[in-house]
């Protein structure tokens, strides 16, 4: 008979992320849930009085993927933001290799954030991979529209 963490390696552990502002900048709010294999269930979430869109998914990424830093086995992150999905498995290696700067020379918005997300990555193990998967926004998709309502609480 196969182990309790036999049995739960063979699944992800979910996330679903989301942040939202109201203006940009503005007040903003950033959701989570967390549903691990084993059948837990967590919700998290949070505001800051000032704040964009951007940061509030980025945050949102990154308090999840801290709060799992313990966690082994696979992660899948579903969000909504492509600025997310693009930045991570794309963008990020440039704007590191450039000194954090965009092919054209700025400085890349957000990289306290970005750079903050990369080490948290950088943590897990190999054969521990996180991979990020774009879900569309109000769609009725469930763990979409708890988080986002989680963001804007």
């Amino acid at each position: 008979m196969p182990s309790e963490d036999a049995k739960t390696s063979a699944h992800p552990t979910i996330i679903f992320a989301d942040g939202a502002c109201t203006g940009n900048p503005g007040p903003g709010g950033w959701g989570v849930i967390i549903a691990t294999p084993d059948g837990q269930v967590t919700e998290l979430g949070g505001f800051e009085p000032e704040t964009t869109n951007n940061k509030m998914e980025l945050t949102a990424v990154g308090r999840a993927l801290r709060h799992l830093e313990d966690t082994p086995g696979e992660i899948h992150v579903y969000t909504d933001s492509t600025y997310v999905i693009f930045g991570i498995t794309k963008w990020v290696w440039g704007w590191r290799k450039n000194g954090w700067k965009t092919a054209d020379g700025k400085d890349v918005a957000n990289a306290e954030f970005w750079k903050r997300l990369m080490a948290i990555l950088a943590k897990r193990d190999k054969g521990q991979p996180v991979e990020f998967k774009y879900t569309r926004g109000h769609s009725g998709i469930p763990g979409n529209e708890r988080v986002d309502q989680i963001a804007v609480a």
